[in-house]
């Protein structure tokens, strides 16, 4: 699986999340301050977005300083479905009700140890099916809504 990871600054947590996934067997393809690239928060999360969204990557991770800038910016690519997790249940929950595909970090909240196991819960759940794949479906709807004009 190829992952698209990105972050507006380098820190403990973003080396700890790439050093991580490569050990996990993630082949990673980077953005912003993980390339030595001064890229600001909304910049880097269209990045990761973009690569999700158009295939070049199967899924993304995203962090600045509280994740939500990088959560919000990128769930305005359509395709994206971004979650903000601060704990692994969040993660597990994120992945099978909402089927998300873009893990979003607070690079100031998030401690290394509680990473990893949202790594583990992230990677571990499967997207729901029934009810859960229907709630997407509606997503869906609603984003090729308002992609064509609020019809």
């Amino acid at each position: 699986m190829k992952l698209a990871v990105g972050s507006d600054e380098r820190t403990e947590l973003s080396d700890f999340v790439l050093r991580e996934l490569e050990k996990r067997g993630f082949r990673v393809e980077t953005y912003g301050a993980l390339r030595n690239e001064a890229v600001p928060w909304p910049g880097v999360a269209v990045q990761v977005a973009e690569s999700v969204a158009d295939g070049r990557c199967d899924e993304g991770v995203l962090m600045c300083w509280t994740g939500t800038g990088v959560t919000i910016a990128a769930n305005k690519v359509p395709g994206v479905r971004a979650a903000l997790c601060a704990d692994a249940a969040t993660a597990a929950g994120a992945r099978r009700w909402n089927h998300a595909n873009v893990l979003a970090l607070s690079l100031r909240l998030t401690s290394v140890p509680v990473a990893g196991e949202i790594l583990d819960a992230w990677f571990s759940a499967s997207p729901g099916d029934g009810e859960d794949a229907t709630n997407v479906a509606r997503i869906a709807e609603l984003e090729r809504r308002y992609l064509e004009g609020r019809k």
